[in-house]
Order: C-alpha cells, then sequence, then structure tokens
C-alpha cells in the first residue's frame, strides 16, 4: 500500500505537527504501507486562492499545469491521511484551497447524468483533525458538519468510500489526554 499523508498546520510545534510525526512513526512500522510522500502544504507554499479568469477557467481546472504534482499524488496513493486542526468547525483554509483546485471535474469526478460519477474509486482516506472544544461540540452544535462536509460532501463525491475519522477534542486543556489520542493513532497506523 502507498500512503499520503497532507499535513496542514502552519506550526510545526503545534498538536498537529505531533499527530503527524505518530502516523509517520506508525506508518514506519507497518509492513503492509511499502511507500509514503508527505505533502506539508504550508512548507511547500501551497497557494489555496481558486482563480477564474480569460485564461484560467474553471472546466480546464483538471488540466492546470500547477497542479500536476498534486493530481499525480493522488493518483498514486491508495491510501490518504489528512492531517489538520479543525477551525470555525472545518478544516483550514489552506486545505479547502487544495481541495477546491484539486479535486476537479474530470480529474476527481466526471459528470454522468444525473448523478456524477466518482473517479478517485478504491482509495481511503483517514482524517486526523484536533479542536479546542469538546469533543462532542461538532456533533450536538454543528450537526457533525465537519463530517458531513468531508465524508459525504467531498470524498464520497468522488468515490472514496472508506473513510475513518479521529476527531479529538479538548486538546488546549491540561486534561485533554494528548498523549493517550497521540499514542492511539500511533497504534492504528502501525496497523492499518
Amino acid at each position: 500500500m502507498k500512503s499520503l499523508v497532507i499535513f496542514t498546520h502552519p506550526n510545526h510545534n503545534s498538536l498537529s505537527y505531533a499527530f503527524l510525526q505518530k502516523v509517520l512513526e506508525g506508518i514506519g512500522e507497518n509492513s503492509n504501507i511499502m511507500e509514503v510522500q508527505v505533502l506539508d502544504l504550508y512548507e511547500e507554499g501551497f497557494n489555496p486562492l481558486l482563480v477564474f479568469n480569460s485564461e484560467k477557467r474553471r472546466r480546464d481546472m483538471h488540466r492546470d499545469p500547477n497542479m500536476e504534482k498534486y493530481r499525480e499524488q493522488i493518483l498514486w496513493a491508495d491510501q490518504i491521511v489528512f492531517i489538520y486542526p479543525i477551525w470555525w468547525g472545518r478544516p483550514p483554509a489552506m486545505l479547502l484551497g487544495y481541495i477546491d483546485q484539486l479535486f476537479a471535474a474530470n480529474f476527481a469526478y466526471k459528470d454522468d447524468g444525473l448523478f456524477p460519477k466518482g473517479l478517485l474509486k478504491g482509495k481511503s482516506v483517514i482524517c486526523v483533525s484536533t479542536m479546542k472544544g469538546p469533543a462532542n461540540y461538532p456533533l450536538i452544535f454543528l450537526n457533525n458538519a465537519h463530517k458531513v462536509l468531508m465524508k459525504k460532501a467531498l470524498l464520497n463525491f468522488v468515490g472514496i468510500k472508506k473513510v475513518k475519522f479521529f476527531e479529538f477534542g479538548n486538546m488546549e486543556s491540561p486534561k485533554g489526554k494528548q498523549t493517550e489520542k497521540l499514542n492511539k493513532v500511533y497504534r492504528y497506523f502501525q496497523q492499518v
């Protein structure tokens, strides 16, 4: 299996970065994962701005030469791991800008009559996210908006049906059990 890890946080001293390290440690000990690539969107200097004008049209996004490297990474991967904080009930704008540009028609999906056809079938996704608020806040107060956005509105739409979430709350609290949660993610990636 080939794993693409997409990290989205501007600070390498963050808890999200600690989760990245645990994911990579677990992957490194997993005999099922033969190859891994890491894409750090902030370190990469990824430009999340979506631009349409007379030279750059929406219908041509799947051929944008600036996105070729990222399309190749997605096609290469069997497993995609997103690591990010949840800000304002959703992933960071940087990650959403990556998604807006990359998951384009005729690459990630194809308009095929009434319902689009997902073109990224057979891949799996694991989302590892942290938030300041309580773990049940998104479920109770936001109707699970984060998971609905990632799983139903995006991943299922492009054909990815196998989606797992590690959504950790209370991460800025001294009682947030950060070490326990880091180890949970590490153990999962050792065996996935």
